[in-house]
């Protein structure tokens, strides 16, 4: 599902189910030595999923460690995004000569928890989803926004290296393009993201696809 968010230069694996047959690499173990065996089978399926996408652009499987706040360190060249919820897991990774940045999340298409969304949202953006309940009764708007920073905040960190919370973001939803805008309301590289999302067999699953300014893609 998540490969309708992304353009072809991204390659992109997900899975509803965890994978018996996955096995973490050097130094992953290390990482989730004391995890539960939930975390443990998440943590180890996104994974699979990553180094499956990676696959397919040809790069051969290897560790992927984690660095700052959790970030995901990708083998030289790669730029990538992991994501997981309950039953749902998923990597998206490109080269990074073509590619700047992507951030992907997937979310149960759900109601957030009690109090969640006055610490997640803006007032303009709840005053902007209860106009988007009213015509489309049927998607959970506030767990869409919720994904929809996570999302954010994937491409924001590995570019800054710096924290961005939630109400530094404001975004709007386009329902009848599936797409939505994140104005960033703090100095950085970009004021403005752009990304895609969907509604499906349960979940709901967002992506920001970040392209290279002009002249300004890695060289190998």
């Amino acid at each position: 599902m998540i490969e309708r968010l992304l353009p072809p230069t991204i390659q992109s694996r997900h899975s509803l189910e965890d994978k018996p047959e996955s096995t973490l690499l050097p130094g992953e173990e290390d990482l989730i030595a004391n995890a539960v065996p939930k975390r443990r089978a998440e943590f180890t399926t996104a994974r699979w999923c990553a180094r499956e996408a990676m696959g397919k652009l040809g790069v051969a499987p290897a560790p992927i460690l984690r660095g700052e706040r959790g970030a995901p360190i990708w083998p030289t060249g790669i730029v990538g995004s992991m994501t997981h919820c309950l039953g749902f897991r998923a990597a998206a990774v490109a080269l990074s000569t073509d590619i700047a940045g992507v951030g992907i999340d997937a979310e149960v298409h759900d109601k957030l928890p009690e109090g969640v969304l006055d610490l997640v949202s803006l007032p303009s953006e709840r005053t902007h989803l209860a106009q988007l309940s009213a015509g489309w009764p049927d998607v959970w708007w506030e767990r869409l926004l919720f994904s929809a920073k996570e999302s954010v905040y994937k491409v924001w960190f590995p570019q800054t290296g710096e924290w961005l919370g939630f109400e530094e973001a404001a975004l709007t939803f386009s329902p009848e393009s599936g797409t939505f805008t994140a104005a960033l309301l703090r100095n950085g590289p970009f004021k403005t993201l752009h990304g895609k999302f969907l509604v499906e067999d349960g979940f709901v699953l967002t992506a920001i696809v970040l392209e290279h300014a002009p002249g300004q893609a890695d060289r190998p």
